[in-house]
């Protein structure tokens, strides 16, 4: 019978195996997730609760738990009626039938993959370890019928049927798949100490470096929307006549703008200009203790993250903490369209207040207008007034953009110059970023939807009189209680644009926004409503004809798919 045996166990590692693949494939998935928001425990823990019951404890996770039950409970009730191969092979079905597919765990395409950085790596170590902790410790027993390291024998070990203990094995590789995402967290704080000792040693090197050039200029932009694109603007402008450094991308925490200070600021640089992001109170003025600010610049007050913040109030003090590090003789540029912008550091006589906006402040833009080459319109300063064209498109970006003219009047520029360098500007990756594909013009607004940018794009999509006018969307996450309100008005502007055909992307996340555009009488738009931007696109390249113009405003993150 040793054939019989050795068949049994061999069934018995196939269902390990089968279990570790599935556990494998739930820990990178986790490890991407947990990157994706920053590393945070307490958003991953809010994205495991929102999460739950699709992704944290599945229905297959949910049965093996009750099987689990069944076999501790009645195993040998179950024995009378069934034998202990058949038990095993039922299982062994089981266990492939829930778990041998990893499809709800592997994405075939993701917009930000997993990126195995240092930190990462640091944070496996303890991970793996504790995740592996369970099916090693229990698959020992169930094989051996001993306890590990005291050699005990397990009372429940069915020795003289098998050579391996099913429900010991069964529990070990299940609890073990369960605690997958709890084990990230535990992870997280295990190695926190390590990470905050290694951030120190960075922030203070930057310190150090922003110390030895006291001729350098520090420019810092933060606000709700538009912070990267004045940036790059600011930075296009200055490159005219100065060394300019600054973040890439959406750099804009401390790690980050560590990051650029420690390894690409160098000694020739005579302007340093970097973004300021903010997620919870206090995070500004984390920053502002790595880099102080000379010039400060704030675009706007909105409702980003006002799930973090609780109010716009409380988001207005945070950006305003930028100002509030200003010393004497320093400049804050300000969005006078924004009174609680315009109000920063009203209260200072030590600092220079500069006003810009489309309809209020020292410096205004008039006549815009905007098509498929992109935008142009007037920009007046005192008695001067010049005509600029860019490839940028939107009233906002004429606003951001008005922002970097003002710093760049602080260092002297002549307008003549900056509408010279503005022709330069290009559009940042998925900001309202006009492309051409083919005989199909794209508007790329995929980067982190915001009410107002929505409704910006919408508009002027529908200003283009190319071709059919094409919109995809899933709408807008992250603005907490008022998600469904802003996504519901976003639905009303889709709804008054008279747009050709709506592709909304999820459908519980399109209900809002439906709704919104049947409040406007709106009964008669193509609307469709697919599961994923890649059955959008399938759509769209059934549907587009030379000549359309698509939108595609915001595109979710890998942990918001449907």
């Amino acid at each position: 019978m040793n054939w019989y045996y050795t068949t049994l166990n061999v069934g018995a590692i196939l269902i390990s195996a089968i279990f570790l693949r599935y556990i494998i494939y739930r820990m990178r998935f986790f490890l991407h997730a947990y990157q994706q928001v920053g590393y945070k425990n307490n958003e991953f823990w809010q994205w495991l609760k929102d999460h739950w019951e699709e992704k944290v404890v599945p229905p297959s996770l949910s049965m093996l738990m009750i099987l689990i039950f069944i076999l501790v409970l009645g195993g040998s009730w179950l024995l009378e009626y069934l034998t202990y191969t058949s038990l095993t092979l039922i299982v062994f079905i089981l266990a492939l039938f829930w778990f041998g597919s990893v499809k709800n765990y592997r994405s075939e395409k993701v917009k930000k993959p997993l990126v195995f950085t240092p930190r990462l790596y640091r944070l496996i170590v303890p991970f793996v370890l504790l995740t592996s902790l369970f099916p090693l410790y229990f698959s020992y027993m169930a094989f051996t019928g001993f306890m590990p390291f005291t050699q005990q024998a397990i009372p429940s070990y069915f020795a003289g049927v098998l050579n391996f203990d099913l429900t010991i094995l069964i529990a070990g590789w299940g609890f073990g798949a369960i605690l997958v995402p709890f084990f990230i967290l535990l992870s997280g704080l295990f190695t926190r100490p390590v990470e905050t000792y290694i951030q120190n040693g960075f922030k203070k090197q930057a310190r150090k470096k922003l110390a030895s050039m006291p001729d350098l200029d520090v420019i810092a932009i933060t606000g709700s929307y538009g912070k990267t694109s004045t940036k790059f603007m600011i930075r296009d402008l200055l490159k005219e006549r100065f060394n300019v450094c600054s973040t890439p991308g959406s750099y804009n925490t401390p790690m980050g703008i560590c990051k650029v200070i420690n390894n690409d600021l160098q000694a020739n640089h005579q302007v340093l200009i970097l973004e300021m992001g903010a997620r919870y109170q206090g995070n500004i003025q984390e920053l502002c203790d790595i880099a102080k600010p000379d010039i400060s610049v704030i675009t706007n007050v909105g409702v980003a993250h006002l799930e973090t913040f609780g109010s716009q109030d409380v988001i207005a003090k945070e950006k305003g903490t930028l100002v509030d590090n200003l010393e004497s003789g320093d400049v804050a540029i300000l969005n006078a369209d924004d009174p609680r912008v315009s109000e920063m550091g009203s209260d200072r006589q030590d600092i220079n207040r500069v006003l810009v906006g489309l309809n209020n402040g020292e410096i205004q833009a008039s006549g815009i207008s905007y098509n498929t080459s992109g935008m142009s319109f007037n920009v007046t300063l005192g008695d001067e007034t010049e005509s600029f064209q860019t490839k940028l498109l939107g009233a906002h970006n004429a606003q951001n953009l008005l922002l970097a003219i003002g710093v760049g009047h602080h260092f002297g520029l002549r307008l003549k110059t900056m509408a010279i360098a503005a022709q330069k500007i290009e559009p940042v990756e998925h900001r309202l970023e006009l492309k051409q594909n083919g005989d199909l013009f794209i508007i790329d607004d995929a980067f982190n939807s915001n009410p107002v940018g929505a409704k910006n794009a919408v508009e002027i999509l529908s200003q283009f009189d190319t071709g059919k006018r094409i919109i995809i969307t899933p709408g807008m996450i992250e603005l907490g209680d008022i998600e469904k309100e802003e996504n519901y008005k976003f639905g009303q502007t889709i709804g008054k644009a008279n747009l050709d055909l709506v592709v909304l992307v999820g459908k519980d996340r399109a209900k809002p926004i439906q709704e919104g555009i049947r409040s406007e009488d709106s009964a008669s738009l193509n609307v469709r409503v697919v599961n994923s931007l890649y059955e959008a696109n399938e759509l769209i390249q059934k549907v587009a004809q030379p000549g359309d113009v698509i939108l595609y405003e915001n595109d979710l993150p890998d942990v918001y798919n449907e």
